[in-house]
């Protein structure tokens, strides 16, 4: 049994007394009567103290925030509810109290299930908030599940998709960030094949793993050089009592966090050795900005074991989808089918986790969709997080989606 997880817990539990005095050590240097506060001695004190308490911390879910939105130029308050639920995912709803708001699009955006957590996409829904209802997929620790909830794989978030296509429409647009871009493009292509009325009017594909044999990354050769045997050997360990998942089988989100850091280590090395410095230099403003983005960058959720080995097996090893060979429920998930949800597929000049055409692939593999349901964006400049957030997603990106949804509405 693969014992990593107890580890985790264990070294975390361990740290607790030096966290405890490194807390104490930084409340004593920060307080104004004591008059090394604000000293060069102090201030580095401090400093060490902070970065010590951060890299040792378990970073809770964040919130998304997003309170105000811009309807009409006037500012118009956005109020968070959940409009679908199930045990493994809840579909959060951004509603504005505004005539406007009542004949905008709806726009599902499906959040990653790779980790973090769908606050990770708050930019991308607050940029989609002053021209559509706005949902998003809040996928659920497997930590936080209880075993007797039952499993949750590849088959179960297709299904999840289909019953949300069916509640939250009619006349529904879908956003795959990422990851998702598989399960989407199978739960339409299902819905279509079973001529479902609630097949969405269109669907957003970006940054996702539709053919991982066009243009692979490092990730994509990792999967296919290791093999499914090794990642459910290496990747996949038992929740420890400690949680209400006890027991469960679970892809653990530090170790998935651990390889995205390894991948770029000596950016991340220079990013908190620049904080250390704006914290000494007492630049504050430099500081937030670095808290703000590892908050939410640290903060990540483990996925079921049988969820992470099928998308691992099926979409990045056996490539099942753009072989016409990935089935649903031993139904087969023919692409050929789609004939009316259109499709918009984006990629990142730079993008090291979905090279450039595997999701172009989509448009390639569904000849029965006429040509104009299909478009294409290829963003110039931007990696991966650049597809979905930043300001050349909003200035270039955005707008095509909001054209592009306006043309199939």
């Amino acid at each position: 049994m693969n014992l990593s997880y107890y580890w985790y817990d264990t070294a975390h539990w361990l740290l607790t007394p030096a966290r405890a005095a490194s807390d104490i050590t930084k409340l004593f240097f920060d307080n104004p009567v004591n008059p090394l506060n604000n000293t060069p001695y102090g201030r580095t004190v401090s400093a060490a103290c902070e970065l010590f308490e951060r890299t040792t911390r378990r970073y809770a879910k964040p919130d998304f925030g997003l309170g105000v939105t811009s309807l009409g130029n006037q500012p118009v308050p956005v109020v968070e509810e959940v409009v679908w639920e199930r045990p493994f995912c809840r579909v959060i709803s951004f509603r504005r109290d505004h005539a406007i708001a009542e004949n905008q699009p709806k726009l599902l955006i499906v959040a990653p299930m790779s980790g973090h957590y769908a606050t990770l996409l708050r930019g991308t829904v607050e940029t989609f908030l002053p021209t559509h209802r706005v949902m998003i997929t809040d996928w659920a620790d497997a930590s936080m599940v209880p075993l007797a909830d039952g499993r949750f794989d590849l088959d179960d978030y297709i299904d999840y998709l289909k019953a949300m296509f069916r509640q939250l429409g009619p006349d529904l647009h879908v956003m795959a960030v990422c990851q998702p871009a598989v399960p989407v493009m199978a739960a339409v292509a299902r819905l279509e094949a079973e001529n479902d009325p609630a097949i969405p009017r269109s669907m957003i594909l970006m940054g996702g793993p539709i053919d991982t044999r066009r243009s692979p990354t490092a990730v994509n050769r990792l999967a296919e050089e290791r093999g499914i045997e090794w990642f459910e050997q290496h990747c996949i360990a038992k929740v420890p009592p400690s949680h209400p998942g006890f027991w469960r089988d679970v892809y653990p989100g530090f170790l998935q966090l651990s390889g995205f850091m390894a991948m770029n280590i000596d950016r991340h090395l220079t990013a908190h050795w620049e904080m250390f410095n704006h914290l000494v230099e007492g630049d504050g403003d430099s500081a937030e900005k670095h808290r703000d983005f590892y908050d939410e960058y640290l903060a990540v959720m483990d996925l079921t074991a049988e969820f992470y080995l099928q998308t691992v097996d099926k979409v990045f090893v056996r490539h099942e989808l753009p072989k016409g060979e990935m089935m649903h429920r031993d139904e087969p998930v023919d692409l050929t089918a789609i004939r009316r949800c259109a499709i918009m597929a984006i990629e990142g000049e730079r993008d090291d986790i979905s090279g450039v055409g595997q999701t172009l692939a989509a448009l390639d593999l569904t000849p029965n969709l006429p040509a104009d349901k299909k478009l294409y964006h290829l963003q110039a400049g931007v990696g991966h997080y650049g597809v979905f957030n930043g300001s050349r997603f909003r200035a270039q990106i955005a707008p095509r989606i909001v054209e592009f949804i306006e043309n199939q509405g």
